[in-house]
């Protein structure tokens, strides 16, 4: 990337998504997206109330769950899925520029803006050209980390290679898609017609 400061892209890719859920129906929202037990609709409230956290908040909010990430999560997720598919879009769009985020790097919320995008775009074939740059700033996060996502042990033994644009990482048999798809298999998600891999990515 350009700059070391990834909120821009993050704002515009928030805008973008937001932008393509303008016009689905109701029903829509209810799809199941590649997140494990989540809807589409959940996964965007998740990203709402994510962005709402600060590193001070983000502790009382895990003390206020019992220490449990994924009781915080559901309770976020209730809170910002409001009435209606409508609610859930605007209470979306009220945080697209905010800079706001629970402690950590700022890659991981980067890697959370396109990641979770892709959650709810590829269920619904939605089509988006992702910044190449972003994603390789994403991949090379990750490639390194075992932290929460497991990337590192994932993706041990194969060799990584993107076919949009010049980046490979590790040795072994080859993987090969356009770079937004190995970082989608870099998280385990599904994979479908995307990249040939083994089963292990």
């Amino acid at each position: 990337m350009a700059t070391n400061n990834p909120w821009p892209v993050i704002h515009t890719e928030r805008q973008a998504l937001a932008d393509d859920l303008q016009g689905l129906a109701d029903e829509q929202w209810d799809t199941r997206s590649l997140c494990p037990n989540w809807t589409v609709r959940d996964v965007v409230a998740h990203m709402t109330g994510t962005a709402k956290v600060t590193p001070g908040s983000f502790f009382s909010k895990l003390i206020g769950s019992g220490f449990s990430m994924s009781r915080m999560q559901a309770k976020d997720i209730v809170n910002e899925r409001g009435g209606s598919p409508a609610d859930t879009l605007a209470h979306f769009r009220a945080i697209a520029n905010s800079s706001k985020h629970p402690p950590g790097p700022n890659d991981t919320w980067l890697g959370e803006t396109l990641i979770h995008a892709e959650d709810v775009r590829r269920p619904l074939g939605i089509k988006h050209e992702y910044p190449t740059d972003a994603a390789v700033r994403v991949a090379n996060f990750y490639k390194n980390s075992n932290l929460v996502i497991g990337s590192k042990r994932r993706i041990a033994g194969v060799k990584l290679s993107a076919t949009d644009t010049d980046w490979t990482h590790g040795d072994g048999p080859e993987v090969r898609g356009p770079m937004i798809a190995l970082v989608m298999a870099m998280t385990g998600r599904p994979q479908r017609d995307l990249i040939t891999s083994p089963s292990r990515v």
